[in-house]
């Protein structure tokens, strides 16, 4: 009898470690999937985040570029992918508010298809024109485009820039034709060129090319100035009512992402969020981490596709 309870105490012994290890998550590299492509604002910052989190989780974290159809194609490879842990969007507004309200038939629910981890953070815009364009301040902006005899183009690299300058040439009467790209870094290329005029841009995107005077900025596209360029002036400033829309920053698994996943990604991203040299990195992006419970961030995306359903109908753009 002795003998057949140390065998069986054996056997187990003998298993335990090995159905321990297959619990212990992570266990091999998790991917973050972002909609846009290398070098753009998404890339940038998720590969900050990512460097901390490799240390507290003490797996890699790759960062694979989905950029297209604003968005829906990163959310679309999230969407399908096992809910074991190893996938998530480091995604933005264009996919998670945009999508759902510019497709007559979007590809996905965000609120059932996804599950929300945390909260990331909001960014930084400026408008900025060509060096060619004889203009210094938003209302000289303004002025020109109403004398212009043909639209003057923008262009945009994310949903946030799109929506964002549609709204503000409606509300001043003026006429702009969007020129749309997968990615910030393609509408860069056409702007400094000269083929594109105007465009809201992120920080990572415009900042060295204002300073190194290839591009003029005017101001912010917020109610607020900009450290990055304290000199400028903000949207109200300029004398425009403040958008009701914002560029922001989320981290979603796919649909049944178990609690305790979600509890071991939201701990480590919120750590990572507070620390000082993370959030250093990101404010020199023009990027405002804010972390958040994933309840707070499930009530903010629900609110979020409303606010974006209101604001895309008042500048005009309708699901296609």
């Amino acid at each position: 009898m002795l003998r057949i309870i140390a065998v069986a105490l054996a056997a187990a012994l003998a298993l335990g470690p090995v159905e321990g290890q297959a619990q212990t998550y992570p266990s091999k590299p998790i991917r973050f999937v972002i909609s846009f492509g290398a070098g753009s604002a998404s890339d940038a910052l998720a590969r900050i985040a990512g460097q901390d989190l490799e240390q507290t989780l003490g797996q890699p974290i790759i960062i694979v570029p989905k950029p297209g159809a604003d968005g829906a194609l990163s959310a679309g490879e999230v969407k399908r992918a096992p809910p074991d842990g190893y996938t998530f969007l480091f995604g933005t507004n264009s996919a998670l508010a945009v999508v759902p309200n510019m497709q007559a038939e979007p590809p996905y629910n965000v609120l059932s298809d996804f599950t929300p981890v945390s909260f990331l953070g909001e960014n930084t815009f400026f408008i900025v024109v060509h060096p060619s364009l004889p203009v210094n301040t938003l209302a000289e902006l303004i002025a020109y485009a109403k004398a212009s005899p043909t639209p003057l183009n923008y262009a945009t690299g994310n949903t946030y820039a799109f929506a964002s300058m549609a709204t503000f040439a409606a509300s001043n009467g003026m006429k702009l034709e969007a020129v749309r790209y997968k990615s910030e870094p393609d509408a860069m290329t056409d702007l400094l060129s000269g083929r594109v005029q105007i465009m809201n841009g992120t920080s990572t995107s415009v900042l060295g090319h204002v300073k190194a005077g290839r591009l003029k900025a005017l101001s912010t596209s917020f109610g607020e100035r900009s450290p990055l360029m304290p000199e400028l002036p903000s949207l109200v400033e300029a004398g425009q009512p403040k958008l009701p829309i914002g560029p922001w920053f989320a981290l979603v698994g796919p649909a049944g992402l178990s609690p305790d996943i979600v509890a071991t990604m939201n701990k480590a991203m919120v750590a990572a969020l507070a620390k000082p040299a993370v959030r250093e990195q990101m404010e020199r992006h023009g990027f405002i981490p804010k972390s958040s419970t994933p309840g707070e961030l499930a009530a903010y995306m629900k609110d979020q596709l409303g606010v974006w359903k209101t604001a895309l109908q008042t500048a005009g753009l309708t699901p296609q």
